[in-house]
């Protein structure tokens, strides 16, 4: 029998050698900051074949990853959700009978006026994330929330922790051209494994490599792939990036390599920096780190010589209780050096300051009542429990209408979360493509479209440019956009808002005129448009964003560029240091966590492709030997992972590229492919982290053990 995979590239071929092949554009739209510019072969009205990175965009340079090379085995996959659905059996038990879409939008609207008439708007909670980074299908839904009061939507659970921790140095989000690290004599790749997940990173550091000989170096708490492709590496233990980049600027001062010249010029207190690092020696960081004092030395001479440093900063950083002062340590480095001067230096991390989206349509901004609670998208297992803190004082949530994310799986303290859904009293609705285990636990779930089957409009967050991704085939079945599954409810719920009104594609041309973009005719002839600044701008050479134009070493952390305060800023260190508020190990809890992203899975999407499923098998955790012979666990053994907040079970991997003391689980497979159904975000916390709120995936003690039996 032909598996799935099989099966459909024998259905591809056999169509491909009847259809003639039509090639369209468009953007992917998963989260991801490569957004890579795609050529899709189109057989028919309804049919994808291969999809590749596109040549004419100088980003991508014709490089896309792997997974969504076979889009087709996605987008085409027979378990796609092809009509609306009721549940008929006890929550959580996948039993659902098909109904009409008027039957679901009539009984969605029935289930929130009512919880409107009994606890008030704010009982009602539209939940979304970025399984779609399209602006019209992902940040629509704010605008329901907005014209019908109901609770607001923090978003924490991804950027926000390295975000502002970038920019507090900056004084925005923007760096140098990402394609000059094809011009730089050094990139350094830190906080960021982009074989795994943003792989044109590398399509321009091995140009960098191939035609300057340039080195390769990667910054990281494990031997991942990225590191494997490197001249040189790096192993911190995780959450101690800003000792090591501290140990690193000690040298650069005592050694010569701090150009004084330039940080007079554009920084803000180089003397007091100078002063504070006097004690943040080698031997310190090293202490923190477990970076050797040699490796710390030679690396730091290797940057002080090599005027070229390209800093290529990443989201790892935004993953730890003290990321943004590890993010701002590290960004502080091209600036002691002045390798911002340089072609082929400097740093970059982002460049969403470039955008300037006016989304006041597709969102309702106009709508807003600030009155309006709002709630931590990453904290919704202690808000669906009942946590009073986390409601923000205000009403419990009696419905939710959730797109683009699946929180029964990817957010943290899962066993919060999975109580919270199991409530009786709690109506879901989930707007999907494939069953998963947040739609297994809703009480009508949506066939939802994907991004060939609708017009939406992208950018690029690891490079320069906006797009539009047109619609190229029909959905399958009954599928229906996040925009017209909006419009359907907001008629229902007697919510008017001129975004109601319009069509993708108005509310596209809409969004880029209010933007200064042009019209949407203009991009689509465009088709990937650059809007990278000149040189001396994207390098501040006539100074950083801040008011007094200096790239800041004293970080106001009270008073962040953007974002809500949350978490106690106050308490954060203003000059670059180690901020020790990370998880720490305690006899209960010998080990340090951290859940690293895998190659074949972006998040939960791809779980459900046969070859995403097969290149990553089974969820493992990756031991140092050493501290596996400690407790007799010997590889590919059973092993029980632990803590107060919960556990899952594993299969062992002895793995020499970690730190002793330190863990790596590859995720997030999907809780029933865990051994129990409890998957890795059981051990998870929804902390909030300084200083505007985020959650600390990579920050985590556990016990680990032997599974029994």
């Amino acid at each position: 029998m032909l598996s799935a995979a099989a099966a459909f590239g024998a259905t591809y071929r056999a169509m491909n050698q009847q259809t003639r092949t039509d090639i369209r554009h468009s953007t992917c739209p998963h989260d991801c900051p490569s957004a890579c510019a795609l050529d899709v072969e189109v057989l028919d009205q309804k049919t994808i074949g291969r999809v590749r990175g596109s040549k004419r965009q100088t980003y991508t340079a014709g490089v896309v990853c792997a997974k969504v090379a076979r889009y087709a085995e996605r987008i085409h996959h027979p378990e796609r959700l092809t009509h609306p659905m009721r549940r008929v059996g006890p929550k959580g038990s996948g039993e659902f009978a098909r109904i009409s879409w008027d039957e679901a939008l009539d009984e969605i609207a029935e289930r929130f006026l009512l919880a409107e008439r009994d606890f008030g708007a704010q009982s009602v909670w539209p939940y979304y994330y970025a399984g779609t980074m399209g602006l019209v299908m992902r940040d629509g839904l704010n605008r329901l929330t907005h014209v019908k009061k109901y609770s607001r939507f923090y978003s924490t659970i991804c950027a926000n922790v390295a975000r502002v921790g970038f920019a507090i140095g900056t004084g925005k989000i923007a760096g140098v051209d990402p394609r000059e690290m094809a011009l730089s004599d050094l990139v350094v790749i830190w906080g960021t494994n982009p074989v795994n997940t943003q792989v044109n990173v590398m399509t321009h550091a091995a140009r960098a490599r191939k035609e300057r000989g340039a080195k390769i170096a990667a910054v990281d708490v494990y031997d991942n792939e990225t590191m494997k492709q490197a001249d040189i590496k790096i192993i911190l233990r995780p959450g101690t990036d800003g000792a090591f980049a501290c140990g690193m600027m000690h040298v650069l001062f005592r050694d010569g390599y701090a150009d004084r010249g330039y940080m007079a010029k554009y920084t803000d207190s180089p003397d007091e920096l100078e002063a504070h690092l006097k004690t943040r020696t080698p031997e310190w960081a090293s202490q923190i780190s477990g970076v050797p004092v040699a490796e710390i030395e030679a690396f730091a001479k290797l940057v002080g010589e090599t005027k070229r440093t390209f800093f290529r900063l990443g989201y790892g950083f935004t993953r730890s209780r003290n990321g943004a002062t590890q993010m701002h340590a590290a960004s502080c480095i091209p600036a002691v050096t002045g390798a911002w001067q340089y072609e082929g230096g400097g740093a970059f991390f982002n460049n969403a300051a470039l955008w300037h989206f006016d989304e006041s349509i597709i969102e309702g901004h106009d709508a807003i009542d600030h009155s309006t609670r709002f709630l931590d998208q990453s904290q919704i297992g202690r808000i669906l429990t009942g946590d009073r803190e986390a409601l923000c004082g205000g009403p419990p949530v009696k419905a939710m209408l959730i797109q683009n994310t699946n929180p029964m799986t990817v957010a943290p303290e899962q066993e919060l979360v999975r109580q919270g859904f199991a409530r009786e009293d709690l109506f879901v609705a989930v707007h999907e493509q494939f069953m998963t285990e947040t739609a297994k636990i809703a009480d009508i779930v949506l066939p939802a479209t994907m991004f060939m089957e609708h017009d939406d409009l992208y950018y690029g967050g690891g490079h320069q440019h906006i797009s539009v991704g047109p619609k190229l085939i029909d959905p399958p079945g009954e599928c229906r956009s996040n925009h017209e599954v909006l419009q359907s409810l907001a008629r229902r719920l007697r919510a008017v808002h001129p975004g109601f009104e319009m069509t993708p594609r108005e509310l596209i041309d809409a969004t880029l005129k209010k933007s200064g973009h042009g019209d949407i005719a203009a991009l689509e002839a465009d088709v990937w448009r650059d809007l990278q600044p000149d040189f001396r701008t994207s390098h501040y050479l006539d100074g950083f964003a801040h008011k007094d134009g200096k790239f800041h070493f004293k970080a106001d952390w009270a008073h962040p560029p953007f974002g809500r305060v949350m978490g106690n800023p106050e308490r954060m260190p203003s000059l670059p240091d180690h901020w020790a508020v990370t998880e720490e190990i305690d006899q209960q809890h010998p080990f340090r966590l951290a859940t690293s992203p895998a190659r074949s899975f972006l998040n939960t999407s791809f779980n459900e492709t046969p070859s995403s499923q097969a290149r990553e098998g089974a969820p493992s955790v990756m031991i140092h030997p050493l501290d596996a012979a400690s407790l007799g666990i010997a590889d590919g053994e059973v092993v029980m992972l632990g803590n107060e907040r919960g556990r899952t079970s594993l299969t062992a991997r002895l793995f020499d590229g970690v730190r002793r003391g330190v863990l790596i689980a590859e995720s997030i497979h999907p809780n029933a492919a865990h051994i129990g159904g409890r998957g890795i975000n059981s051990l998870t916390a929804a902390d909030t982290v300084a200083p505007i709120g985020g959650a600390a995936f990579h920050d985590n003690k556990v016990w680990l053990r032997k599974a029994a039996g």
